[in-house]
């Protein structure tokens, strides 16, 4: 997460509507009163390296699902429209299955049942061809790859996707790929700052497509994690042709997935139909099972929950892609013979967190102190208990790769509800019992209720606590300013793939303390910095991973820059005659590859 604008908007859906990673759906054995909520040993799958697979594993078609039909109609509910359908423009979590029906880039994610996934070319014909130690990576595209209205996809098409995340007007989209191939920040786009709108490109010292189907990737320093960025969204193949519109391609994308778009009323309703130019023998993940999709807008969770809930009608076919079961349903819908059939499950990437602002709390003894004093499993309670939260040890998530279990250097996992003693002891010798701590926090009706039981916490612990409520649509804007006037605010961050290199550098990173970044806790330590660039230059990403842990433990024990509080989980809800339902564990919500309609 790079751009201000980006790092707010996937922060607000982060708090609000973040998906879940998770392996396998529930039954409804809950009713017995036996609590059947996920645990990081069900998430086991998630903290492995993400493997690069072969060419072999790149062909399609993609695995048949067990009992699958073909036909019908799926009605989805949602609660929030789309802002964008540019792909270079999508980047928060609640696109991610729009996404993957509609759109393909040069690589992509299949998964088995056990929830283990293995990156694979999509449009390419294998994860990519590194060289160089990394600093080259090579890909060739497939045959029989087309858009909706039959042209070929051809290396000119990847070029210009890439070099149009460049162009001023794309501003939500990631910027890892720019960033690598061109400067770190904005620097990257006085590399090409129109885009390649007037005729200009990228050297070819950069980025090279000696062909109609090879393209080349050119780094100054090791980029292992290619493969990794290339499956985002934000990189889909956008064509090189006028009907790439500019600012305007958001009104009329032009698709290559196994979907096109017939329709779209934003805010309203949005309609999918079959892409007839999509060929299945060139797609290792999608399947194009059913005839189409109807999604419509502005239903709240509560609302989503109690229509799956009946299981009536069109909601018998119905399913949401990112609307959660609403927590204060949670007990209903796990109590309800049929409904608690109908549920997956999981882990969420995200890690909520109680930010200390180290330019004003400077002592590490009072920074330990609010992390003893936390009552994590109270917050997890107000979350929805167990199908709703974690108590956290670390700052890392259970669906990063490398995730220890266990870990937990503060007690959190032992005494979940704090310990006052052991934080007012750390205040007396820091001799600061009564200090005064600003506690902002968001106006909305679950972190009220979490400020209550937080700030109850801290003042048992010896802080005299002054709470600042703060408006939930400006909050990260507010938490992103240097000077923001807090000393302690919750915050939650997510993985934008399984990997640390997602999570350590945009969140601790000394370098990026600025209005709007998301340094938040203002972490200026340059052994951090030093080893967030000497870790990124390692070749072999089981050895980086390796290293990132060491990073994580030095982060937390010895900086403890943010108070752990919970890891996110999640419970959804579909319809009776949905199959094929699992989570997928990179878009981080229910799988839309694998749905079919029962007959």
């Amino acid at each position: 997460m790079n751009t201000l604008s980006t790092r707010r908007t996937r922060a607000v859906i982060v708090a609000l509507a973040a998906g879940s990673l998770a392996l396998t759906g529930c039954s409804g054995s809950s009713r017995s009163g036996k609590d059947n909520a996920q645990t990081d040993k069900d998430a086991a799958s998630q903290s492995k390296v993400v493997p690069l697979g072969t060419a072999a594993q790149s062909n399609g078609p993609a695995a048949a699902v067990a009992g699958a039909q073909n036909g019908g109609t799926i009605t989805v509910y949602q609660r929030d429209s789309y802002n964008h359908l540019d792909p270079a423009q999508m980047y928060v979590s609640d696109v991610g299955d729009l996404a993957k029906l509609i759109f393909r880039g040069l690589t992509t994610y299949t998964q088995d049942d056990k929830g283990n996934k293995t990156l694979v070319g999509d449009l390419a014909t294998d994860a990519g061809k590194m060289s160089d130690g990394g600093k080259t990576w090579t890909y060739t595209l497939k045959d029989g790859i087309k858009f909706e209205d039959g042209t070929p996809i051809t290396s000119k098409d990847i070029r210009h996707s890439i070099e149009r995340m460049y162009a001023p007007f794309i501003t939500e989209g990631p910027t890892y790929i720019q960033q690598w191939l061109s400067g770190d920040g904005t620097t990257y786009r006085k590399a090409l700052p129109d885009g390649p709108y007037k005729g200009d490109h990228l050297p070819k010292s950069v980025l090279d497509t000696p062909d109609g189907k090879t393209v080349v990737f050119h780094f100054k320093v090791p980029q292992t994690q290619l493969p990794y960025a290339l499956a985002m969204a934000g990189y889909s193949v956008v064509p090189d042709s006028a009907k790439d519109t500019k600012d305007s391609y958001d009104v009329a994308p032009v698709t290559s997935g196994p979907y096109k778009i017939a329709s779209f009323k934003s805010g309203k309703s949005m309609a999918l139909v079959k892409n007839p130019s999509w060929d299945p023998k060139t797609d290792p993940s999608r399947h194009q099972y059913v005839d189409g999709y109807n999604i419509s807008f502005n239903h709240q969770f509560s609302d989503s929950t109690k229509r799956l809930m009946a299981d009536k009608g069109e909601d018998q076919t119905a399913i949401s892609f990112t609307n959660a079961v609403e927590p204060t349903l949670t007990k209903q819908v796990l109590s309800d013979p049929s409904a608690s059939k109908r549920l997956v499950q999981g882990y969420q990437p995200y890690v909520w967190q109680l930010n200390m602002n180290m330019d004003r709390i400077k002592d590490k003894r009072i920074r330990d102190a609010i992390t003893y004093a936390m009552p994590s499993q109270q917050v997890v309670r107000i979350e929805g208990g167990s199908y709703g939260g974690e108590v956290a040890g670390g700052l890392l998530s259970p669906t990063v790769a490398g995730y220890e279990k266990g870990y937990d250097p503060y007690g959190k996992l032992k005494k979940p509800n704090g310990d006052p003693e052991k934080a007012k002891q750390l205040l007396k010798e820091a001799g600061k019992v009564g200090m005064k701590l600003v506690y902002a926090y968001a106006n909305t009706e679950i972190r009220q209720k979490e400020s209550v039981a937080i700030a109850d916490g801290l003042t048992k612990a010896g802080f005299d606590v002054q709470k600042k409520e703060v408006d939930s649509s400006s909050w990260y804007q507010q938490m992103g300013k240097v000077d923001n006037g807090f000393d302690v605010y919750l915050t939650g961050w997510g993985q934008d793939w399984p990997d640390a290199s997602t999570v350590i550098p945009p969140s601790y990173d000394g370098r990026i303390i600025a209005d709007g970044a998301s340094n938040y806790s203002h972490v200026r330590d340059p052994k951090i910095s030093q080893e967030i660039d000497r870790i990124r230059q390692i070749p072999d990403v089981q050895k980086q991973t390796a290293e990132w842990q060491k990073l994580h433990h030095y982060i937390v024990e010895q900086v403890n820059p943010a108070a752990p509080v919970f890891f996110v989980k999640s419970l959804q809800l579909y319809g009776s005659k949905i199959g094929g339902i699992r989570y997928n564990t990179d878009t981080n919500y229910l799988d839309v590859n694998t749905l079919f309609v029962k007959k």
